[in-house]
């Protein structure tokens, strides 16, 4: 037993008096070596408005109610609103940037107003959508290019809320590199 514990005892002391040697051998040697670093600059994300969100002719009858146009170009309603002939049309947007860059897109995250030019009555404009869908708030520069469609919903008041006339206003998207 006591050869057992001496020759491990040896044994320790040759490995801990190797390891003593490397430290003291790193600390006389030195190396040096010549590391590099790069970058790319890639070309600007840009979003343009093809086509206005347009949520066309209407009347609102005794109490009003909503209409709703889609990512798609399709357009309902609910409550007391009679639609109209003429055209209407979801947001149509073309982003660009680098090619199958990953982007996020953020819709408003509140009301937006239209706003009668004549009296300043107001409509809201809620319930965002986009097409392709952004359910985690991310889409792909295929080719260096997507194209979003944007819905929503318009609440409409009564005639005395929402006379006649021409209603607009202004919302944000905001695109951004991942």
């Amino acid at each position: 037993m006591k050869k057992k514990i001496l020759i491990s005892l040896a044994l320790v002391s040759v490995i801990t008096g190797f390891s003593a040697l490397q430290v003291r051998a790193q600390g006389v040697n030195q190396a040096s070596v010549t590391a590099h670093a790069s970058a790319e600059v890639i070309e600007a994300i840009t979003a343009t408005e093809v086509a206005i969100m347009n949520f066309g002719r209407f009347f609102p009858e005794t109490n009003g109610g909503e209409i709703r146009l889609t990512p798609d170009g399709i357009r309902t309603t609910s409550g007391n609103v009679t639609l109209s002939g003429g055209s209407y049309n979801q947001a149509i947007f073309h982003i660009t940037g680098h090619f199958e860059a990953t982007i996020t897109i953020a819709l408003p995250s509140g009301t937006a107003y239209l706003t009668n030019l004549t009296n300043g009555k107001t409509m809201e404009v809620t319930e965002w959508e986009a097409n392709p869908s952004l359910d985690s708030g991310t889409g792909v520069l295929k080719d260096g290019k997507l194209t979003l469609n944007v819905g929503a919903t318009l609440k409409v008041g009564s005639m005395n809320d929402n006379p006649v006339g021409l209603y607009s206003g202004t919302y944000a998207i905001t695109v951004s590199y991942n």
